[in-house]
């Protein structure tokens, strides 16, 4: 008797949740499933070390994942390519420059992007932090400008929540390393950090040590401020305050890609894909979604990694389950988790729940030493 053809799933993103599953994978093949991962590069980056990489402590190499080398240990095939729409009706995914590709079960994992439809400009003149890729892509040139005579002298970073407090800092100790190198003060430069409130995620005394390192670190802080415009020469906000500035950064609130409300998947209002516990999308079994690009219903959480890392086993289980036919596992997401937010200096602030925080170098260590030991199972 001949045997059934594997269940093709389709890996659309090289998120967090998709290369810990291709790790898991990699670990203990499944016989069942034949894998195939599409992602617009072939590297795709950490976002726990970016502060990291920005303040110059982390080589490219150090936060970024290979993930064809990955999929080649997983024995999964690796498609490089700009995903356009997902038909779940056929069950197919369109690629720039391909035909369409048929899936059994589909997963998507592409993140999100920072929200800037209310602030004029952004998208042509600011900085976007992500995706992370085009980032750095365009942060590198800016501080190499910046070493020049005429280039940026101020910079400024909009969104105030915990990574771009952890920008700011970074980008401090980047700029202040430039400045040694052209022997100039560090003053030459400046950072100014503005939001409609700082990290008010977090609890109030982490709030308190994350203001004593941005004053000790010489970031400028402008809070109660909902940037509007972007121009060539600064950041307004609503109530008419003006940051001058060459440089803009936004870390602001994310949204989705597009291409998942258009593809006539359920949606929420920031564009994220809804989904149950199962991580399956709301009314289509065959199509999953994890990361920042989607919310479980009546689950609703902020957009950060330490979600995506936890769905993983979830996934990876849920997927080996629509080819065997064994039952699917629920997820919770945690309500509560630790954050580690790098002072650039050696330093970070721990923070978790309501009440704990803390700051030093033990803090620090602790983050490099979790960051690493995540980078080193797809070493």
């Amino acid at each position: 008797m001949a045997r059934a053809r594997p269940h093709h799933v389709i890996l659309v993103g090289g998120g967090h949740t998709h290369a810990l599953t291709l790790a898991a994978l990699a670990r203990r093949p499944e016989p069942d499933l034949r894998v195939t991962l599409i992602s617009e590069s072939r590297f795709t980056p950490y976002s726990g070390m970016l502060p990291g990489h920005v303040a110059g402590f982390y080589e490219y190499r150090d936060m970024h994942i290979d993930l064809q080398a990955l999929a080649a240990r997983a024995g999964a095939s690796f498609l490089c390519g700009r995903v356009r729409g997902v038909d779940a009706t056929r069950n197919e995914v369109s690629v720039e420059g391909a035909g369409p590709t048929g899936y059994d079960t589909l997963s998507i994992n592409v993140g999100a992007t920072p929200d800037v439809s209310g602030i004029e400009g952004a998208a042509q003149r600011a900085l976007l932090v992500k995706p992370i890729a085009g980032f750095l892509e365009r942060l590198e040139p800016t501080l190499a400008a910046a070493e020049r005579a005429g280039g940026p002298r101020r910079f400024a970073v909009v969104g105030a929540g915990p990574a771009g407090i952890e920008l700011a800092c970074a980008l401090r100790t980047r700029l202040d390393a430039v400045a040694a190198r052209c022997g100039a003060e560090p003053s030459r430069f400046a950072v100014t950090l503005a939001g409609d409130g700082l990290a008010p995620s977090l609890n109030e005394r982490a709030r308190r040590l994350a203001a004593a390192a941005l004053r000790r670190r010489g970031v400028a802080v402008e809070t109660s401020f909902r940037a509007v415009a972007i121009s060539p020469d600064g950041v307004r906000a609503a109530d008419g305050r003006f940051i001058p500035a060459q440089a803009m950064l936004v870390a602001s609130a994310a949204r989705a890609p597009a291409w998942l409300a258009a593809s006539g998947l359920p949606c929420g209002e920031d564009g994220s894909l809804r989904t149950s516990r199962t991580l399956q999308v709301v009314g289509f079994d065959g199509v999953f979604a994890v990361g920042d690009c989607a919310r479980i219903e009546g689950h609703a959480r902020e957009k950060a990694g330490v979600f995506a890392v936890r769905q993983a086993p979830t996934l990876t289980a849920n997927l080996v389950a629509r080819a065997t036919g064994a039952p699917m596992r629920s997820h919770r997401p945690q309500s509560a988790f630790l954050t580690l937010l790098s002072t650039g200096d050696g330093r970070a602030i721990a923070a978790r729940g309501g009440w704990f925080a803390a700051e030093g170098a033990l803090a620090w260590r602790w983050k490099d030493r979790i960051d690493r030991r995540f980078m080193a199972q797809f070493a």
